[in-house]
């Protein structure tokens, strides 16, 4: 069910993702909103400087690459060969925070990368977002604010004005508990799969926030509310799993911040 037939009047017939969960848009709509809201948030950064450019710091997008590749071929990501899976690093390193659009496109602020101790913290922090993506938390979430209607303009290029609005908050789009709550535990089943990464980092990124909240918290944590015990369900799933205690080496993250 593509973008065009949706907008021609098959918007009230619900599709379904590859879980049965239902979602009106298709995979082809996701990547065509991902893809527009991408650009759109590449053009803002750009102008205001912020936006690293892949040529203008390759030793960051290499050592970046090399964290989501593994997490990428983990063997458990749904839409692993459908969405563009590009992560792009926007330079301010006094915010921490991170987020996805639809489609696969992440941004990941400098500031939250020096906020990070480790590397497996980072595999977890980037797992969750590329699970707000491929379990089309955005996209769902998009289509509750913005309604289906006004979404498929965007996605057909007839509402600029929206488009600009859209990746303007995709920074500060607040998830559900639910959402979040799945995206912590993909976290930790595509850390699993790699075979390399404590599975249970992004709970490492977690306590450090939360230490640190009484002051100024990081923008992860008011853009991703705690569905409630949240540290505790990370490092259960972990547990189950028997990945906990993994001890990769922390290159790729020190490359990172030496280079940011």
């Amino acid at each position: 069910m593509g973008a065009l037939a949706l907008s021609l009047g098959a918007a009230t017939s619900s599709c379904t993702d590859k879980d049965g969960n239902p979602v009106l848009f298709s995979i082809e709509d996701d990547i065509a909103l991902g893809a527009q809201v991408a650009r759109q948030t590449d053009s803002t950064y750009r102008a205001k400087g912020q936006l690293v450019e892949r040529a203008s710091n390759p030793a960051a997008y290499r050592a970046l690459d090399n964290v989501v590749q593994r997490v990428l071929n983990s063997g458990q990501v749904q839409y692993r060969n459908e969405f563009k899976w590009d992560v792009k690093i926007i330079k301010d390193d006094n915010v921490q925070n991170a987020f996805a659009s639809p489609g696969g496109h992440i941004y990941v602020f400098s500031g939250l990368i020096k906020f990070l101790d480790t590397e497996s913290q980072l595999a977890g922090v980037l797992g969750h977002e590329m699970a707000h993506a491929d379990r089309r938390h955005t996209s769902r979430q998009l289509q509750n604010e913005y309604g289906i209607s006004l979404l498929l303009s965007v996605v057909l290029g007839e509402n600029p004005g929206q488009l600009a609005q859209i990746a303007a908050g995709l920074g500060t789009l607040k998830f559900g508990r639910d959402f979040e709550r799945e995206a912590d535990e993909y976290s930790v089943i595509y850390l699993n799969g790699t075979g390399t990464y404590a599975c249970d980092g992004a709970a490492g990124f977690f306590i450090k926030a939360e230490q640190q909240s009484q002051g100024n918290p990081p923008e992860f944590l008011s853009t991703h509310p705690n569905p409630g015990s949240r540290v505790e369900a990370i490092q259960n799933k972990g547990t189950e799993l028997n990945c906990r205690n993994r001890t990769p080496g922390n290159e790729n993250l020190q490359i990172l911040k030496t280079s940011l």
